[in-house]
């Protein structure tokens, strides 16, 4: 994954709406949820919800698969995964030499 593909898919989730949807398909699973279940789960309106799912779609963070009338949109995984291990990937690159020490909880 490039820079720009990266900068494209964190700005998609870039709004508390659209990290709100994306976290609903993300807990959902494989099967996805079609646009009214989303706007019944969260209470968007549907225009609105039609922007945020636009803009997840174009950033590659959901795929939407049309089956009849309804639109489902699911999690784009397999993205997620990428854009996750483009930011961990570069840990610690430019760190002195030695081991970065968890985080003390």
């Amino acid at each position: 994954m490039n820079i720009n593909q990266a900068s494209t898919g964190f700005a998609a989730v870039g709004s508390a709406p659209r990290l709100q949807v994306l976290t609903l398909l993300v807990r959902t699973g494989e099967a996805g949820l079609t646009t009214s279940d989303i706007q019944q789960k969260l209470g968007i309106p549907a225009s609105t919800l039609m922007h945020h799912l636009k803009h997840l779609a174009d950033g590659g963070v959901i795929k939407q698969v049309k089956q009849g009338r309804a639109m489902f949109n699911i999690a784009n995984y397999d993205h997620l995964s990428a854009l996750a291990e483009f930011l961990l990937n570069e840990c610690c690159i430019d760190a002195p030499d030695q081991k970065p020490e968890p985080p003390n909880v």
